[in-house]
């Protein structure tokens, strides 16, 4: 048995991890802003920590007694005047410092898929540059980078119920998404492993026009998908920078995962029919880490 903090706890990944480790048999403390979102996992917690990873002088103690930490840190809106570089780096940066001096044995993050060739993009480049610090602080430590969520999916899954799907460029960019079950049993895997990053997706592979497809015959409805070229997307992407820097890197991210092909080696079972069919599958409240974009973790704190 092992003694884990788990920071995200309140995310849609955060809540699976949780689960997996318990039922492994480990001592598992959840960090939280808001400890009241944890009630549906508390069969699954041994210890709540009231704590926010912005504010360092909160994280005094969070890590004592711990062996390892699993983080899924990150921010989605805007808000208290907070950005990317605030939260996904210098939050887990505060995390990270807190497990050093706690004598913390091992480390576990979760970036995106293909993180280094994106740091043109803010929202990777928060994620990349904590990864830097973490390769600099001689903790042992697991990147796990996956391809994008099953909630993910449930985007283009409301948009059907809606009655139409929009799809950023042509729409044959492949992924394969991954259920947060699955990828909680990499996540716990990670706590044991010795590399260093795990790139992971789910066991199907598809296009986007693949995925609307699904969602359309899931649903008994008639197929309706619209494509926006990617050519036309840029313009809208460097003009809402000028006036909301967070929002246009949210749509830059959106657009770049959405007209590039997002696939990492398989794991898991757990089909998108399944999902579909079944609903998003969140156990706890679902906090998107980019605002829904697809291919990004979810995160929270």
């Amino acid at each position: 048995m092992k003694r884990i903090l788990v920071a995200g706890s309140t995310g849609y990944l955060g809540g699976f991890v949780c689960e997996e480790l318990h039922s492994r048999g480990h001592f598992v403390r959840a960090l939280a802003r808001s400890p009241e979102k944890l009630a549906p996992l508390q069969d699954s917690l041994d210890e709540i920590v009231e704590a926010e990873v912005t504010r360092p002088e909160t994280l005094e103690h969070v890590c004592d007694g711990i062996d390892a930490v699993f983080s899924s840190v990150g921010i989605t809106r805007q808000k208290d005047g907070l950005t990317f570089r605030d939260v996904d780096y210098q939050g887990n940066k505060n995390l990270l410092d807190a497990a050093l001096r706690a004598g913390v044995q091992k480390f576990v993050y979760v970036s995106t898929v293909n993180g280094a060739r994106l740091r043109h993009l803010d929202i990777v480049e928060a994620h990349e540059a904590f990864v830097d610090e973490l390769e600099a602080s001689g903790l042992a430590h697991t990147v796990v980078r996956p391809t994008a969520y099953f909630s993910d999916m449930s985007e283009v899954f409301e948009m059907a119920r809606r009655g139409k799907v929009w799809l950023i460029g042509s729409g044959t960019n492949r992924v394969n998404p991954i259920h947060g079950a699955d990828l909680a049993v990499v996540c716990a895997d990670a706590i044991e492993s010795r590399e260093s990053e795990i790139a992971v997706g789910g066991p199907q592979t598809m296009t986007w026009r693949e995925v609307a497809k699904l969602a359309f015959e899931v649903l008994g409805r008639p197929e309706k998908v619209t494509c926006i070229p990617a050519w036309l997307m840029w313009p809208v992407v460097r003009l809402i920078r000028l006036f909301n820097r967070h929002q246009g890197e949210l749509l830059a991210f959106f657009t770049t995962m959405a007209t590039t092909d997002v696939v990492a080696p398989e794991a898991g079972s757990r089909t998108l029919e399944q999902h579909f069919k079944g609903g998003t599958g969140a156990k706890v409240e679902d906090l998107s880490q980019f605002g829904r974009p697809l291919g990004m973790p979810k995160k929270a704190q």
